[in-house]
């Protein structure tokens, strides 16, 4: 009797340990495969089982979830869905989130570590489960105006706040509209995105953070913050001033926009060369400098570093180890340098607010459901470029240019703006990438604003950054002035 039963107590434990060993697996190794396979609709309607917050805009929801009648549950819809799809992205029923809906999903799901006990005393109290609402920085306003502004070209504005790096508008064109890609059909999402995916102007990039062009003049920022930090130069330092210079060991030649020199005279001052956006002082002052230090100037404004917003935001880059020719070309924003659009205006940003870098961010709070924070979003310095003094002479140096210079499309009756064009090239025939970066009023900055305008705005290599990217800064920094 007892050899049976230890038999059966043998062939127990055995099927107990196979039990154990097969759930082990597919909980530790299989979980994400099986949550994976779109055969498993459990997975899928149990993450619409929750609520998901809202996304507020000046307390308002541009994203929230709406009782649905079928397995989800729930519908994800956005409000203006052109005007902030680069802000909230969309979460689909048969593919990753994007935006603030995958860089704060855990909170928008109510699962963040700092909803635990929210979550537990649901639990306990029976409530139904509910994520977490996100306040946005962003201002209806600016936003609208920046939308309004960019009208039909192909690009990006990003409006900030200098002090702060508080995001007030983001916009990114083309758009696209994410409640096409949230509905609970999956043939109707598919056919939805992969008409997005064969759009050639790439609606679903958000192209203020995203897109990274040659940032052509409004470099010469950088360039001009690393002369005036070296302590050897100041806004009246001169340089040589031909018509043409060709870099030491090459035969290429760089030449001003005007095709002529930079002003009359043999020699042209600094000041001169950033009001007039001359590209041949600029190169000597490369070479002069060398590419480490400015590089090392970029990096302080936040080049060459990965953060985000909390969005990820693409690498803008100086490249390392440059040869003479590539420095002088580094010089006025070309070779390798690239940019956003978000980095362009941490560079106004930094000039506007006496020399230091802000973090840029465009999330105020995430609030429970009983509307109480449960994280504020402070200011973050990241970094002193310059020395108020410097900052100080640059803004200066920026008002020029607005007043009597190459951003003469930026002004504003009454109110001195501080701005800097761009006009990039991309090579022999493709079009010019056109920029303007700078801020207002200029002796209490309050907004910091970017321009960015691909596929040279229609006109291939005849529009310029004063003529189509100022005219769109002047017009959303007079919405915001105004408000």
């Amino acid at each position: 009797m007892n050899r049976e039963l230890k038999r059966v107590s043998i062939v127990v434990m055995l099927m107990f340990v196979a039990l154990l060993s097969s759930t082990s697996i597919v909980q530790a190794f299989q979980a994400d495969n099986l949550s994976a396979d779109p055969r498993n609709t459990r997975t899928l309607f149990d993450s619409y089982q929750i609520e998901r917050g809202a996304i507020l805009v000046a307390g308002e929801p541009i994203a929230q979830s709406m009782p649905a009648d079928d397995d989800f549950k729930f519908l994800r819809t956005y409000t203006n869905p052109e005007l902030y799809a680069p802000i909230t992205g969309y979460i689909p029923i048969n593919g990753e989130p994007t935006g603030l809906e995958f860089a704060l999903n855990a909170e928008l799901t109510g699962n963040s570590n700092s909803q635990f006990f929210d979550k537990i005393g649901a639990l306990v109290t029976g409530q139904d489960p509910k994520g977490a609402a996100v306040e946005v920085t962003i201002d209806p306003i600016a936003q609208q105006a920046a939308w309004d502004a960019l009208g039909d070209y192909t690009g990006s504005v990003v409006v900030t706040e200098p002090a702060t790096g508080r995001i007030l508008a983001m916009v990114s064109k083309p758009s696209f509209n994410p409640n096409l890609l949230t509905v609970h059909n999956n043939a109707e999402v598919t056919s939805s995105y992969d008409a997005l995916l064969a759009n050639e102007k790439d609606p679903l990039i958000n192209r203020a953070i995203n897109s990274l062009n040659p940032p052509g003049s409004v470099f010469k920022l950088v360039v001009t913050t690393a002369a005036l930090e070296s302590g050897k130069y100041t806004p009246e330092s001169t340089f040589p001033n031909p018509s043409v210079f060709t870099a030491p060991g090459t035969t290429s030649e760089i030449k001003n926009s005007s095709e002529g020199t930079c002003s009359a005279g043999e020699t042209v001052t600094l000041a001169t060369a950033l009001r007039l956006s001359c590209n041949i002082p600029f190169a000597e002052l490369g070479l002069e400098l060398g590419d480490t230090a400015i590089r090392e100037t970029a990096e302080k404004f936040g080049f060459n570093s990965n953060y985000s917003i909390p969005m990820k935001v693409a690498e803008s880059t100086y490249p390392r180890g440059l040869n003479d020719p590539q420095a002088a070309q580094s010089a006025f924003g070309q070779f390798d340098v690239r940019a956003t659009p978000l980095q362009m205006a941490m560079v106004s940003g930094a000039i506007a607010n006496g020399g230091v870098v802000m973090a840029p961010n465009v999330v105020q709070k995430i609030l429970a459901p009983n509307l109480s924070a449960i994280q504020t979003f402070e200011p973050v310095e990241l970094d002193r470029v310059m020395s108020k003094e410097t900052a100080a002479t640059l803004t200066a140096m920026m008002i020029n240019g607005v007043q009597d210079g190459a951003a003469s499309n930026a002004r504003i009756d009454g109110v001195d703006v501080s701005g800097k064009t761009g006009t990039a090239q991309n090579g022999s025939t493709d079009p010019f990438t056109l920029w303007f970066t700078g801020f207002a009023p200029a002796n209490d900055p309050q907004f910091a604003i970017t321009v960015l305008i691909e596929d040279g705005g229609g006109m291939g290599q005849t529009g310029f950054g004063n003529k189509l990217a100022a005219p769109v800064a002047k017009e959303v920094l007079e919405a915001v002035l105004n408000k």
